[in-house]
């Protein structure tokens, strides 16, 4: 690979966050799941793990705070632990929500985590950002760092 293809290759990388929810912490597949990133050739920038306080899940899915089913996200984010990994790639945002599949696990398809792991609507096993912004927001709102 030549320095103009290296250069260009490092300058097409972005970040995103996904967070494990405590449905797929509570069933053992964290490793699994974050293995996938991995696999695809993201590299892992920052993991924590964490439980939720119900004021930072508020945080987190504030872009939600009209709907209807605000209040259950809410609950289920910060019914127990959750992981969250900043991950960084070429086009990650897009490629991980590839990867992730539809909000409705039974209509995801087969091969997405949420297609292979996800049981229900809320229980689907994990979050991905879906914008820089977001990841801005969300990132800041999980690791507890304050917007500016």
């Amino acid at each position: 690979m030549g320095k103009a293809e290296a250069s260009q290759e490092v300058s097409a990388a972005e970040d995103t966050l996904v967070v494990v929810k405590p449905d797929g912490v509570r069933r053992g597949i964290v490793g699994e799941i974050i293995g996938r990133f991995e696999k695809k050739g993201f590299a892992v920038k920052r993991l924590q793990m964490l439980t939720m306080s119900r004021p930072q899940a508020e945080e987190f899915y504030s872009v939600h705070k009209e709907k209807p089913f605000f209040g259950e996200l809410v609950s289920f984010i910060s019914s127990g632990p959750v992981v969250g990994a900043v991950l960084s790639g070429r086009d990650a945002i897009a490629t991980v929500r590839r990867m992730v599949g539809a909000t409705k696990s039974w209509e995801a398809a087969a091969g997405t985590i949420r297609g292979d792991f996800g049981l229900g609507l809320t229980d689907n096993c994990i979050h991905a950002s879906d914008s820089a912004e977001s990841f801005t927001k969300e990132s800041a709102a999980f690791f507890g760092q304050t917007r500016g």
